[in-house]
């Protein structure tokens, strides 16, 4: 699994994106509310910290999307 961080959660939208890597190599990947393990989407805000696994994006050919999203541990239990 790959660890980001949630870069923006449009208001009244259904995905967000995670940040990975560091500048200038940042790569951000897009999510989908249904790729949130626990149905924990309306729990995430900016800066949170995430694991997740990569899978090719079915709508967009040859993008990238995260799947099995969630909260790291170390941030739900503060």
């Amino acid at each position: 699994m790959a660890t980001g961080t949630v870069k923006r959660v449009p208001n009244v939208r259904n995905y967000a994106f995670i940040v990975t890597g560091s500048e200038p190599n940042q790569e951000e990947i897009f999510f989908h509310r249904t790729s949130v393990v626990g149905n924990r989407f309306d729990e995430l805000e900016a800066g949170t910290r995430v694991s997740f696994d990569i899978a090719a994006d079915p709508q967009h050919i040859g993008k990238r999307r995260a799947i099995n999203v969630q909260p790291l541990e170390s941030e739900t239990q503060a």
